[in-house]
């Protein structure tokens, strides 16, 4: 039996999401492997996980670096017991509480050495600035 809805989707309709599917794949990997050579370069112009940028040809490009900061569960959680600090443990770190316990000064950075991870993530931007 057929449905109403059937003249929605047609076969061309399809078709083209097929093979824009496909293209958006190939572009993706081509704009992957140009991260990855602009990475590089600012890895050699202003060192590993340094921001930077440049202008080349009438663009000007910059790398940003986010870096975001994560209590390591198991870790935190031990050193918050072995503290007596059960109120600020659910199944995991509170991050919100254990960050007040800090700023109120009921916790010291030393308190949770080595509970702290880091890490950073690369951003490409590329924009055409005005020529002179």
């Amino acid at each position: 039996m057929k449905h109403d809805v059937d003249y929605l989707l047609t076969k061309e309709m399809v078709i083209l999401y097929d093979e824009l599917n496909r293209k958006k794949k190939e572009v993706e990997a081509e704009l992957d492997q140009l991260k990855k050579a602009f990475n590089q370069y600012f890895d050699i112009a202003v060192g590993k996980n340094e921001k930077g940028e440049a202008i080349i040809g009438g663009y000007k490009i910059q790398r940003q670096i986010r870096t975001t900061e994560k209590f390591d569960q198991e870790t935190t959680v031990k050193r918050l017991e072995e503290l007596n600090m059960m109120d600020l443990i659910q199944k995991k770190p509170d991050e919100v509480k254990v960050r007040s316990a800090m700023n109120l000064g009921l916790l010291k950075d030393q308190d949770l050495e080595g509970c702290i991870k880091t890490s950073s993530t690369q951003a490409i931007y590329v924009k055409k600035v005005a020529e002179k």
